[in-house]
Formats: structure tokens, sequence, C-alpha cells
């Protein structure tokens, strides 16, 4: 696989150059935008792709759709098949025969998710192109698995299995009867499986910087394992003795490292640092921008990293909706791993190796998922766990709620 992988494509043009004036106030796209208001990329900017379609979509043992046989899977795209939409397009829900990949009835055969690509725009043909890139020569159990995609006249779409339990996002931050609460256990089952997709991307045998890892992005199939998806800003990692890639300053406002920001030097440790944002939304239950919090706690990283290696402070942070069910120990373990994977200096972030390593133990501790009577009474902190639990209640009470957009990547229903 490895003279499959030189050919992917490479860092293409400096940071210093794409970012440009635009009109739209929040990112709804597949993570291109990092000014957090205005400025979106430019499809002037984007320089030509070295490789051509023939080239990648030969590379690839990906199926090949026509158009008709996924307006027909999708029920001609009806508005009731729509699972999520965003900058990319729209994602619609499909059924085909597992083994003739024809279209057939609803309910019946393989569910699938199809998304099409908005026909207006560059850059979204060269992030389906991407996606067709990677996902069609990796394969790991943490990463969605793309089945098959349409290149016909001006349509271009993407075949994915079907993950039933939607996104990470939706179950973190949507209310509703569908979305309940994610248990602690669960969080760090879903927590470890995103790591292991991203260790894997990191190994020599990939050596991939995913370059966008949020929670929109983590998808959960029916037993709540994790896979990675959207793979449209993947980035072949750094070669030879090079430390870095030097690439267009491209993600998502809130998950993207500092050293990325303010060089564009990409490398391995600023997919560590998104990781740290996610886990630290997967600990509190709060977004990692939210305009909608009291001020000091728009940024989640700032406003919590005070807390993190605080053993007296650390329930500030904690998700209330926990309801306490969760050990002491291992919330205090995995608040510190956060902080480790968010430092400010690449160079001290853990390997995703490492960060696969201290989450196995956390799964493996007999205490992970005692009551929190026991916590309480080995941490002699009960009062101060409760009088923090009434202020989180409070502070959600008092909260204007803000459901999240569907972006473009699969988020299922």
């Amino acid at each position: 696989m490895g003279n499959c992988f030189s050919a992917r494509i490479k860092a293409e043009s400096p940071f210093h150059s794409v970012l440009t004036s635009g009109t739209n106030s929040r990112y709804t796209g597949s993570g291109n935008d990092l000014s957090g208001s205005s400025s979106r990329v430019s499809a002037a900017s984007v320089p030509p792709t070295p490789r051509s379609e023939g080239e990648i979509l030969q590379s690839s043992s990906l199926k090949s759709f026509t158009f008709n046989d996924l307006r027909t899977a999708t029920r001609n795209f009806r508005p009731d098949s729509v699972l999520g939409e965003g900058g990319f397009g729209s994602v619609f829900k499909g059924w085909i025969d597992e083994h003739a990949f024809t279209a057939t009835r609803p309910g019946t055969g393989m569910v699938i998710a199809v998304k099409r690509l908005n026909q207006d725009g560059y850059q979204g043909h060269r992030e389906w192109l991407a996606e067709v890139n990677y996902l069609g020569l990796l394969y790991h159990p943490n990463l969605v698995k793309l089945i098959g995609y349409c290149l016909e006249e001006e349509h271009r779409l993407l075949v994915y299995e079907f993950m039933p339990r939607g996104s990470l996002e939706n179950h973190l931050f949507r209310r509703g009867s569908y979305f309940q609460p994610l248990s602690w256990n669960l969080r760090m089952k879903v927590a470890l499986g995103a790591a292991k997709g991203l260790a894997f991307l990191h190994s020599e045998e990939a050596k991939v910087i995913y370059r966008d890892f949020k929670t929109s992005n983590v998808l959960l199939d029916s037993n709540y394992n994790a896979k990675l998806s959207d793979f449209g800003l993947a980035k072949d990692g750094p070669t030879g003795d090079k430390s870095h890639v030097s690439t267009r300053v491209m993600g998502t406002y809130g998950y993207a490292a500092p050293e990325y920001l303010a060089t564009g030097h990409l490398t391995a440790k600023s997919d560590v640092y998104s990781f740290g944002v996610v886990l630290l939304e997967m600990l509190s239950g709060r977004r990692a921008v939210d305009k909608n919090r009291p001020s000091g706690e728009h940024n989640l990283v700032e406003w919590a990293r005070p807390y993190l290696n605080n053993k007296r402070k650390i329930f500030r942070i904690l998700d209330a909706r926990l309801e306490g069910q969760y050990s002491l120990n291992g919330a205090q373990k995995a608040a510190v791993l956060a902080l480790q994977c968010l430092s400010n200096d690449g160079k001290h972030r853990p390997t995703m190796e490492k960060v696969v390593e201290t989450l196995e133990q956390l799964q493996d501790a007999k205490d992970m998922g005692r009551s929190p009577q026991t916590a309480h009474n080995e941490s002699h902190q009960s009062a101060s766990v409760q009088r923090s639990r009434r202020r989180s209640l409070q502070e959600g009470a008092n909260a204007k709620a803000a459901y999240p957009r569907p972006s473009a990547s699969p988020l299922y229903a």
C-alpha cells in the first residue's frame, strides 16, 4: 500500500494566502472556516490538483455507481430521506442490495448514506476527490467505510456505510428523546475508538494528518463504536527529515492547534490538540466555542484549563448530565490527559499511541463505573461536588438553547 500513499494529494500552497472575506456568519461546511465569523476559503486561491480524477479513481477499489442507481436508492433524493446537510451538500439515506449493489426497496437490503455534492464551488469538488483518495485506500475498524462514488457529468456523490447512532456531536449537544445523554462508560468507549482511528492515521503504515478532528466527524455505529468520517481536509504527513507540512490553515474554529494557526505548520501533534478539545467536550458537555455562555466561558479550552489539573475544582467542568455516575479517579485521569493533549507546545503533547494506552487503562480500571457516593466518600469532597452540580444545573437552566446546524459530514438521525 506504500506506493499508493506516495501518490496522494500533497500540500499545495503557503498558508498565508487563503483566507478572504466572505458572507457566512457561522460554519456549516466540512471544516474549512477558521475565522469564527466571516472568512471562508476562496475557490480562486485553490491551485490545481496534482493528480487527475482518473488516476485517483483507478487506484481505489471502490464501487462506481451511476447517478440513476443512487437516485433510485434514495427515492429520488426525497427530503424525508435527508440525514444531514451543510457546505458540501446534503446526505441522504438509501438502500442497495448488499451483493449486487443495485438499488432496492426502502427497508430492504443494505442501508447506505449518500452524500451529494453541491454543484457550485471547486473547493467542494477537491474535498470530494480527497475523500475518495484517502478512504479508497485506508481501512481500519475506526474509520467509516466508503463503499463507492458517482462521477457522472456534473454529479459528484459519495456512498458510505450507514452509522445508525449518528454523530458524537448530536449525542453531546442535542436535546430530545432520541439523543439521550451518553453515560461515562460510553463516552470513554467513544473516546478510545476515536483515538485508535487517529493513531492508525499517524502510524507508519498510513502517515496521514486528519486536520479536522471534531465531534461532528466522529460517527457511531449501533454499538457506539466510533469511526472517523470526512477526509476532505486530510493531508499526507511529513516525509524524510521534514518535521511538518506547510499548508493552508484550514479546519474548524476552536479545534485547531495554536501553532498551526500561527504558522501553517501542520504535524500529527496538531491532531492531538484537536483530540484534546473533543475529549474536553465529552467531559464537560460543552461546545468548543459557545457564544451563548457567560462572558469568560465562550472558549471551552481557555475556561476549563485552570480546573483540569485541580482535584478540588475538577467537578466544575464535568457534565451535570452525567449525574455523578463516574469514578472520581477516572475523571481526574481523563482531565489530566485532556490537559496534556492541549499543551500549547506541540512537543509536550503525547502521541496518539500514548493517548490510546491511557484510555485503555481507564477502560480496564475496576472503579470506572462506581457510584458517585463511593467516589465522594473517597475524595472528602461531597459538599463541594453537590454545590458544583447545583451551579452547573442552574447554568444549564439559564443558558439559551443552541442546537447545532448539521454540517456536511453524515449526521445520521
